[in-house]
């Protein structure tokens, strides 16, 4: 019952007794002394309430039962306190406050604060313009513990409801009174501590009054609960909170929907039945529609007899659809865009009277002026200790338990004053030498706060303390005790002012008064409200306007940053990161510490060092890598400036203001580059040039933690942010990544991390600069996502260097020895880096020590990018030791005449260290040469040194990086199209020196006993050019016995039978193989098979293994399947060369009719003539009867698994792949179809054969051997025609022709040929629309609807739910149409299809968008890929990179062909719309991070692709925000 939310405590009933209810009456009766609880519950039972009870006495007492002894009690507890009532004066804490402001809309960090009795200045409301929020009090003090919670959810429920049926943000606050009992907006708090027990009953209350489909928006819309903070009215803490909740009823979610809710009521109704009557309690859901209507919450559908409430309801959901449309439009023009500000500047100007650093500052002294602060802004103060302030005037009474002053005095001496210890009874100077005013910080408590004096409330303030703050002013403001117009006042408002009584105000205009103007004042606030209202409160004291003297839009954080970052010691002991506008923050040690992967650029980077400017620039020149120092000091008046290349304007000016335009969380610029040309040093140069606007940074490794990468970059995107949008993104270096998969793998890494941490912004929030070797030095012209830097400079460039060449001949005695500087200026001429080379390198001799190791460098840089030598390894190695008079030598000099060719840097692995490298890439490659030509040390002799000089091992520092580089350049292939056998290194030394590698390899596995690669790599070497096999086959087993479960070493183990197998066949001269030799030959291709089925089955398990773990993408290990298809060419090979199938010529048929399981060798003995003289043979092969029947099947497996494999899946960017088994493949597939496949070359006989065993079948049997030679009996093969650049469109129409002849009803074609024959129409439809081999489309889902509506084999379910996706999606030119009701289902079999098929492969994989929804219908609805890719005319890198950044759908050729879908955001998926209102199809986005920031319920508009996953989303818009676009 409503008055049942009544009840409350004694201390909290109201003053006056007539405005008590009965359960007030029931309650206070309770708790009096004796009280009696049958009393209480007669008065109860006779309604007595606050007007009764004072009415009654002794005999109204008798009447209803209560003895003469609790009546008496009762009447004088009355009556006592009606007398106390009447003679308690009239107090400041029963009177209302002053106006305040309410706490920010829909934040939860922010420091405001209630002050007990204030009020408000809002009133209660309805719509304004719909995302002002309206507000609604509650006073919530009648309540219970058993009422209250239902109290709070049921007002919130209403109040919600109204709030999402009229559009508006609203707060409904619980705590604050209104008329009659209280002031309107009156603060009186509700509850005494925080709890989540009302979050959880406001959810369960959402799920159990909206109607179930609106249930997922209601909890978006309504915002968990907050508990602000209610002060005393002397400031002081209390133990109340007001519990507030907003309302945001987003357009994207509400849409144009109405939200009914549903209370349930219980009603008592009779049943008669014959001679009794019964009662009972129903409970009905009653059905309630609110909307906002003034200052309350009106339900339209409230029970009563006049028309007009529904009429009223009639016509409000009439209004509903202009009503969201007026949503829609307020939110875009209050989108919370990032304003730019120059508010940090202005704080450095004012707070250093214009001199832009606290050394130097116009001010001597500062004095603070403080209010109430709170806990989370201490650690955002740290400035005020290094302001060092003459004094603080503090006004917060707790100050000194847990506020400003418990803070500041462990950092600073303090000495505590009472403001009457400044009212001058005596000389001044004696006076400021008791306060002692130039040792320590006087911290005057203004408003208690010391044991000796109470704090007062505001209103008394001015009475009881004003006076004595006023003589701390006027003391402080003497000439004669601070410095005449060299002191700053700060006023650091911590929490908002909103009285015009409130002792700042007073404070401010004694300071303004005495100083006699502003100059002298500056006051700081973080948000806009508080602003406001002081500039509003001064005005209306003294009638001026200080916006101009204010700070207000930096978080405290910020100021804190900004203001020590002007301190010179500060720019040399801490580092500070830009927040925009000029404004900083401070990186604090422990927060850079934790960011372990990455090298936080600052903006004060270098700011107050030491380092030496001339070593630092002869470094670099030299060839070292670029530092933040030479940056810093190219920027130092009288240096020279940094060569700005080409690239770099057009990088700054063009480049990054487009990315900044995308709508990614995470966005890409690739910086392409030919080693040694300067991309490094570019791309380092626009980090620097960035610092001030970019939060920059460096990652250290490119074999880190991606996850932990991501979580950091994120980390220092929000640094000090809180809850607030960061106003700058994180631009963040990545170097020297080996591919771009890796690249892409971050990205997606961070753009998720941004989507967890809910960071919604219309712009990138991180652009990673991904700086990458190009192994092609062709220029190629920059675009938006890619720019190129080649090894030639343009004649700007040389001109530059020339420049800047003559002024380093000027400053550096040796400008001649800066080898790394002067190949660019020489524009990467080989002639000059040849003689270089040739005159270093002068009487090298390869048995000395410091020529040894610069060998071992030169080899190490040429094969192993950024290879390099610890310091301490070279010291050791050479001999170097320190010189007692001249200090430590420098390690260079170490190197005698070639310490010109080495350089150190600084390497960042397990540990930090210095080391020596080459300077220069072309440098490296030269001397390598030249040690060849003139010298004749070889490749291969250096390597031996490297691997056999033990002592370049024993070095503890660096000797991980050594290692890890030694066994790189050992054992790393480089893939291209055709693939390598061994590493550069290996493969050279094999051309340069044969058979000195075998030593190398041995030597190598004496340096890595335990490395499983390097034994692999002795297998490899000794089965491919030794053709050792027994040596391959130990070094084989050696590998899987360290690895047993690789699939990789297990391959390894397959190849050497393999290539055994091979060799025997090639090395077998004497014409027909002999039985003896069959045996072998088929007992190693048994062997073989065998082992790499067990290569397959140990890959399955890998890549499931890595799927479970989520974060290994490395992909299906294919080596199993191809070896396989090798061994099968093999046999063919080894059959081909008995006489049982070559008597005179290959015959044909019978080896294809044995290999295919068709024909069984006893048959074939039988029919033979000769068949005693083959006997033997017969015999063999009938023990391998098992390999051979299974041959055919067991390789065409796998040319389908191949075929599906790469069909289907491709890069993890969604890109298909190339790959280097492509050659290999179709050379076995030419042998498998000039086997299996080939009718057309056989000899008269042969035919004749094949014609009497089909019959009137053979032209079939023909047209099914046409359709697998040219793949078509496979629907991945099918799809792969139109991509194939081989398959003409007159083949496609033959191969079309072939499939009609095969689906012929006559025929009784299988399943999967009828499926095929769909497929073969769709994608001759993409390549010749035109064509008279093409089906009707409408025939073509005929045929469809047939094949669906019979017993469909578990193999073919993928694809044929994937071409009925396709097909079957709606058109909408087309909705006379029936919906196709089983889409739905179709779309669901398919993934489930796709993951059981799939499961085992498709790791590390994703899959291919085949075909994109269009425009136009029919068969043209169908975009093929390929078709996409038309329409851009770029390179495969730039177009990949367009597809990774979402730039392709918006290339006008793009748009024109593809149809943008509508739908609904709904958790991870999205709901598209199609032409049957009733239908939406569930699609996934291709990129999860794209759905970033759409609520459940959005509105989205997007491109649908088709893959084998299921139908997906690409290229997600907001729908409101295209349509404001268009």
């Amino acid at each position: 019952m409503a008055d049942e939310a009544e009840m409350k405590n004694e201390e909290d009933l109201p003053p006056d007794i007539k405005n008590w209810s009965k359960y007030q009456v029931k309650d206070w009766i309770h708790k009096l002394e004796n009280g009696d609880d049958n009393v209480a519950d007669i008065l109860f039972q006779e309604d007595i309430c606050g007007p009764s009870l004072l009415l009654l006495d002794e005999q109204k007492f008798k009447q209803i039962n209560v003895t003469f002894g609790p009546a008496t009690l009762i009447i004088h507890a009355r009556d006592e306190r009606v007398k106390l009532q009447k003679e308690k004066p009239t107090s400041s804490t029963n009177l209302p406050g002053s106006p305040c402001k309410p706490y920010p809309f829909c934040r939860y960090d922010d420091t405001h604060r209630y002050i007990e009795s204030s009020f408000l200045d809002i009133t209660e409301s309805g719509a304004s313009d719909l995302i002002e929020p309206c507000h609604e009090y509650k006073a919530f003090i009648n309540t219970t513990d058993e009422t209250k919670m239902s109290k709070f959810t049921e007002e919130a429920i209403r109040f919600a409801a109204a709030c999402m049926n009229s559009r508006t943000n609203g707060t409904i606050h619980f705590g604050i009174g209104d008329e009659p009992n209280f002031s309107h907006g009156q603060v009186l708090g509700a509850v005494e501590k925080v709890t989540e027990a009302y979050a959880d009953a406001l959810k369960s209350a959402i799920d159990s009054h909206f109607e179930h489909k609106h249930k997922q928006t209601a909890q978006n819309c309504i915002k968990p609960p907050r508990f602000v903070g209610v002060l005393n009215k002397n400031t002081t803490s209390s133990d109340k909170f007001v519990i507030e909740v907003d309302i945001v009823p987003d357009s994207s979610l509400c849409e144009e929907n109405i939200y009914h809710t549903f209370k349930m009521d219980k009603k008592k109704a009779k049943n008669k039945a014959k001679s009794k009557e019964t009662v009972t309690t129903e409970t009905k859901p009653s059905k309630q529609f609110f909307v906002r209507d003034g200052g309350s919450s009106k339900n339209l559908l409230a029970l009563t007899t006049s028309a007009k409430t529904m009429k009223e309801y009639n016509q409000f959901v009439a209004s509903v659809a202009q009503l969201s449309q007026r949503r829609k439009q307020a939110e875009e023009k209050h989108l919370n865009v990032i304003k730019s500000s120059t508010q940090g500047s202005r704080l450095s100007q004012m707070i250093t009277g214009g001199s832009l650093s606290l050394d130097k500052s116009h001010f001597e002294q500062y004095v603070i002026v403080a209010n109430k602060s709170h806990p989370i802004q201490l650690e955002s103060l740290g400035f005020l200790v290094e302001l060092n302030p003459t004094a603080v005037l503090d006004f917060d009474p707790e100050s000194a338990k847990h506020g400003l002053q418990c803070h500041f005095e462990p950092q600073s001496t303090v000495s505590v004053h009472l403001p009457a210890q400044y009212k001058i009874k005596e000389g001044v100077k004696d006076i400021a030498n008791e306060l002692k005013l130039t040792q320590n910080t006087s911290w005057v408590f203004c408003n208690g706060g010391t044991e000796d004096e109470v704090p007062s409330d505001i209103d008394e303030w001015l009475m009881d303390k004003g006076a004595s703050i006023r003589d701390v002013i006027s003391f402080l403001c003497r000439k004669d005790v601070l410095p005449n117009k060299r002191f700053l006042v700060i006023f650091l408002l911590l929490s908002t002012v909103s009285e015009k009584m409130d002792p700042l105000v007073e404070a401010f205009s004694t300071f303004w008064q005495e100083l006699k103007g502003t100059d002298q004042i500056l006051c700081i606030c973080n948000n806009k409200k508080t602003f406001t209202s002081w500039t509003d409160l001064i005005n209306a004291r003294c009638s001026i306007n200080i916006s101009h003297r204010c700070i207000y839009e930096l978080s405290f954080a910020e100021v804190n940053g900004t203001v020590l970052s002007l301190l010179s010691k500060n720019r040399r002991s801490s580092r500070f990161l830009p927040c925009g506008g000029g404004s900083k923050v401070l990186l604090e040690k422990k927060v850079e510490r934790s960011l372990n992967t990455l090298e936080v650029l600052c903006v004060n980077q270098c700011e107050g060092g030491n380092e030496d400017k001339i070593a630092i620039a002869e470094n670099f020149y030299k060839g070292g890598k670029v530092s933040w120092w030479n940056f810093y000091f190219s920027e130092q008046p009288g240096s020279p400036p940094f060569i700005k290349r080409d690239k770099f304007d057009f990088i700054m000016k063009t480049v990054l203001p487009h990315l900044c335009s995308l709508r990614k969380a995470c966005v890409l610029l690739n910086l392409m580059h030919v080693p040694g040309c300067g991309g490094t040093t570019l791309a380092m140069h626009t980090l620097w040039a960035h610092r001030a606007e970019y939060r920059c940074a460096v990652l250290k490794g490119s074999n880190a933690d991606f996850a932990e990468v991501a979580d950091q970059v994120v980390k220092l995107l929000m640094h000090d942010h809180k809850e607030q949008l960061p106003r700058v993104p994180v631009l963040l270096m990545i170097d020297d990544f080996d591919n771009m998969e890796k690249v892409f793998d971050l990205q997606q890494l961070i753009e998720k991390k941004c989507v967890n941490k809910e960071i919604q912004s219309k712009s990138p929030q991180v652009i990673l600069l991904n700086c990458m070797r190009s192994e092609s030095p062709d220029q190629t012209e920059p675009s938006e996502e890619m720019v190129f830097i080649g090894n030639h400079l343009s004649k700007t460039e040389q001109e530059l260097f020339e420049d800047l060449l003559k002024v380093i001949e000027k400053t550096h005695k040796n400008a001649e020895t800066f080898y790394g500087f002067m190949i660019m200026k020489m524009n990467f001429k080989e002639e000059y880096v040849q003689g270089v080379a040739h005159n270093t390198l002068k009487s090298f001799n390869i048995d000395q020590k410091h020529a040894q190791l610069l060998a071992v460098l030169v080899l190490l840089n040429v094969y192993c990018k950024n290879a390099s030598l610890s310091v301490s390894l070279c010291e050791e190695f050479i001999g170097l030791q320190p010189k007692p008079l001249c200090g430590t030598m420098k390690v260079e000099d170490g190197f005698g005449k070639f310490s010109n060719l080495v350089v150190t840097c600084s390497v960042q692995g397990m540990v930090f260290f210095k080391a020596v490298k080459i300077i220069h890439s072309s440098i490296a490659s030269s001397c390598l040469q030249e040690l060849k030509k003139t010298y004749n040390v070889k490749k291969a002799e250096i390597t031996e040194l490297l691997l056999d000089i033990y002592k370049l091992y024993e070095s503890t520092l660096g000797k991980d990086k050594l290692l890890e580089d030694v066994h790189y350049i050992l054992v790393k292939r480089h893939h291209s199209m055709e693939e390598s056998k061994f590493s550069p290194l290996i493969q050279d030394i094999l051309g340069e020196t044969p058979g000195l590698e075998e030593r190398v390899l041995q030597n190598a596995s004496k340096r890595f006993p335990k490395d499983a690669v390097v034994s692999q790599l002795l297998a490899r070497y000794y089965y491919l050019i030794k053709k050792d096999f027994s040596e391959a086959e130990d070094w084989a087993n050696k590998a899987r016995d360290l690895s047993k479960h690789s699939s990789y070493y297990a391959d390894t183990s397959a190849q050497v039978i393999k290539h055994k197998l091979k060799d025997a066949i090639a090395n077998y001269k004497t014409g027909s193989i002999c039985p003896k030799d069959l045996e072998i030959f088929l007992k190693m291709a048994q062997s073989a098979i065998v082992a790499f089925k067990d290569t397959q089955n140990l890959a399955k398990q890998e890549s499931i293994q890595r799927l479970n773990t989520k974060t290994d993408n490395c992909p299906f290990n294919t080596a199993g399947c191809l070896g396989e298809i090798q061994v099968g060419v093999l046999v063919i090979e080894v059959l081909e060369k008995t006489p049982i199938f070559s008597s005179d010529n290959v015959r044909h048929d019978i080896m294809s009719g044995v290999l295919s399981g068709k024909m069984k060798l006893q048959d074939v003995e039988t029919n033979e003539n000769r068949h005693n003289k083959h006997a033997y043979h017969y015999t063999i092969l009938k023990q391998f009867e098992d390999v051979l029947y299974n041959l055919r099947d067991r390789m065409k497996m796998n040319f389908d698994f191949f075929d599906n494999f790469y069909v289907n899946l491709g890069s993890r960017s969604g890109m298909k792949d190339r790959h280097v088994a492509q050659n290999e493949l179709s050379r076995c597939f030419e042998q498998y179809v000039k086997l299996f496949c080939q009718t057309d070359s056989l000899n008269k006989k042969t035919l004749h054969n094949m014609l009497k065993a089909f019959g009137a079948g053979f032209s079939l049997h023909k047209a099914r051997q046409y359709l697998e030679r040219h793949k078509a009996d496979t629907y991945s093969g099918i799809l792969n025609l139109s991509n194939s650049n081989d398959i003409s469109s007159e083949i496609l129409e033959e191969i079309a022709k072939n499939s009609a002849l095969v689906c012929k009803p006559k025929h009784k074609p299988a399943v999967k040929e009828r499926i095929n024959f769909i497929y073969v129409n769709v994608v001759l439809s993409c390549i010749k629309l035109e064509s008279k081999h093409l089906v009707s489309y409408d025939k073509l889902l005929d045929l469809l609807g047939q094949v669906l509506n019979d017993q469909i084999p578990i193999s073919e379910n993928l694809p044929l739910h994937f071409i009925a996706v396709v097909l079957l999606w709606p058109q909408q030119y087309s909705p006379e149409a029936a919906p196709p009701r089983s889409l739905r289902n179709y779309i669901s079999q398919m993934r489930t299809s796709y993951h059981t098929m799939m499961e085992e492969v498709y790791n590390g994989k994703r899959p291919i968008v085949h075909f994109f929804l269009g425009k136009k219908h029919g068969y043209e609805r169908l975009v093929h890929f390929e078709e996409i890719k038309g329409c851009i005319k770029a390179r495969q890198e730039e177009f990949a990179s367009m597809w990774q950044n979402g730039k392709i759908w918006k290339e006008k050729k793009v748009e024109e062909r593809l149809l943008r879908v509508n739908g609904e955001a709904k958790e991870k998926k999205i709901l598209a719309d199609t032409c049957f209102p009733d239908l939406k199809v569930e699609v996934t986005p291709m990129f999860p991070s794209q759905l970033s920031g759409y609520a459940p319920g959005s509105k989205v508009s997007f491109i649908i692709g088709f893959s084998m996953k299921g139908p997906v989303a690409l290229d997600i818009e907001s729908l409101c925000q295209q349509r404001v676009d268009a």
